[in-house]
């Protein structure tokens, strides 16, 4: 096991365009095997965006078409998917559309139905009808969207989880003139944090217990992980529980749960058992109408969080701790900051962030739930489901109309994070209470706690056709637990 703080914090490289033309950026990205050095001393071979984990970051404008061109250079299909994004349905990521291998081996372009074994989950003949394949694909993103933080992944039909564990999977920042105009702090004070925990084989590979490792015949994992796969090594940008040296200024932090699983109720601890705050800011689907001061920050895995923090209430030479009050042991830790200098700071938090389109139910409004399980027992196989069945692509839930608002209903047995595809809500009730703070702003994805039900109003704008909702706890998602709808 490493040792927590003695690696500085990396900041992944930033995605540069191939070629600009009038009104668009054109990016290329190679999904290939990289060998990186994740735990000192030992090489993990990663399958990353340009060969690294995590990807390179985007930063993009609201309004400016963004392309990027996909190429697969592994050995398995892959479908990449904007998380957040506004996306028309052709460059959604649906899990059927795949990136398909430029190298693969005979039989390994598909997910082979017919020799899976008994009793495992499969997309079936049926289901890959209309569904598109090709070796190299271009995602358009045309960003009608608020400035926010997204991130992109894997996607691939049974595995999302293996495949998002190995390293696909990147930051992706949207920003626009009202994000701009604000006083926040900004240039190396701004700091993607994707927070994702692994586990290592002995000789630094990834150690995931997949059913198939190779990832192509049999999804799934074995059933002691049937709840989902936690890792016992913290990694922040991929590196195990870095330190980051500060100024004594204002940090505005970008913060991403990209674990498949694992939960996080975050807290800053300094050494003399003081707990600074966090004044969030902004939330999956961008900026909060006003800042919120908060002492922990609750996130279930694809939630994000925008949040300053401000290091110059503390002396230079100090170290705040953040750690996961909901993990025990070495867990617990996430990473840590240190104060080494004296710096000058312009920025600060207004008491207004964002004109905030706050949206109101009416008696007109569609209903419609969603309930998130585990089905079958005794003999039956056991599987994750929504309102009792397994995912098709040929089922269709719910037919919103386009610039229509609804009100859904999520209930569950688990915990499960829940995510829509093109949509953004906002989180109106949690039973009969209201929302939790760090349920505030437009969001994309839900923590739905066990035997508890969450609504929420979710605006359907942007574009017509077929998406999904799905849990994001990865191994959930790769069991069956995903639903279309289908925007008219």
């Amino acid at each position: 096991m490493p040792e927590p703080f003695r690696v500085p914090l990396p900041v992944p490289p930033a995605a540069r365009p191939a070629r600009t033309e009038a009104g668009a950026d054109f990016y290329e990205l190679d999904q290939r095997e990289g060998q990186v050095e994740i735990l000192p001393g030992r090489k993990t071979t990663v399958w990353g965006y340009n060969g690294i984990f995590p990807g390179p970051t985007f930063t993009t404008r609201s309004g400016r078409r963004t392309v990027v061109g996909v190429r697969n250079m592994l050995t398995v299909p892959t479908a990449m998917h904007l998380h957040g994004g506004v996306t028309p349905p052709q460059s959604d990521g649906y899990p059927t559309d795949l990136v398909l291998p430029t190298r693969c081996a005979p039989g390994q372009n598909r997910y082979d139905a017919a020799a899976a074994p008994p009793g495992a989950h499969s997309m079936g003949a049926e289901r890959m009808q209309g569904d598109t394949t090709t070796a190299v694909r271009t995602y358009d993103y045309p960003l009608p969207q608020r400035a926010a933080t997204l991130w992109y992944h894997d996607h691939r039909m049974d595995f999302s989880a293996p495949q998002v564990w190995r390293g696909l999977a990147g930051i992706f920042i949207v920003r626009d003139e009202e994000d701009d105009r604000l006083p926040l702090p900004g240039g190396d004070r701004d700091i993607p944090l994707m927070l994702a925990d692994r586990s290592f084989e002995a000789d630094g590979s990834f150690r995931y217990p997949a059913l198939d490792p190779t990832c192509t015949r049999r999804p799934g994992v074995e059933d002691a992980y049937m709840d989902g796969v936690l890792g016992d090594v913290q990694l922040v940008n991929g590196a195990p529980w870095p330190e980051l040296e500060v100024s004594n200024t204002r940090y505005r932090l970008r913060l991403l749960n990209a674990s498949n699983a694992r939960r996080y109720q975050l807290r800053l601890d300094t050494e003399d058992g003081a707990h600074p705050p966090f004044i969030q800011i902004g939330s999956d689907g961008g900026l909060l109408a006003a800042p919120q001061r908060l002492a922990t920050l609750a996130m279930a895995p694809a939630e994000r969080l925008d949040v300053v923090i401000d290091f110059s209430e503390h002396p230079v030479g100090t170290r705040i701790t953040l750690v996961n009050t909901a993990a025990d042991g070495r867990m617990r830790q996430v990473m840590r900051f240190h104060i080494v200098r004296a710096e000058k700071d312009d920025s600060r938090v207004p008491a207004r962030l964002s004109a905030f389109d706050k949206l109101t139910a009416t008696r007109a409004m569609p209903v419609r739930s969603f309930d998130f399980r585990r089905t079958g027992d005794g003999e039956e196989r056991q599987m994750w489901t929504i309102n009792g069945k397994p995912f098709s692509t040929s089922k269709v839930w719910a037919a919103p109309r386009l610039g229509s608002v609804e009100r859904w209903r999520f209930s569950s047995d688990f915990h499960h994070p829940v995510h829509l595809h093109l949509a953004q809500f906002q989180v109106v009730a949690r039973g009969n209470r209201t929302p939790d703070p760090c349920d505030a702003g437009w969001k994309d994805t839900v923590d739905v706690r066990p035997y508890e039900v969450v609504e929420v109003l979710v605006r359907f704008d942007g574009y017509r056709g077929r998406y999904m909702l799905h849990c994001h706890n990865l191994e959930h998602e790769d069991m069956a637990m995903m639903a279309n709808f289908d925007v008219v």
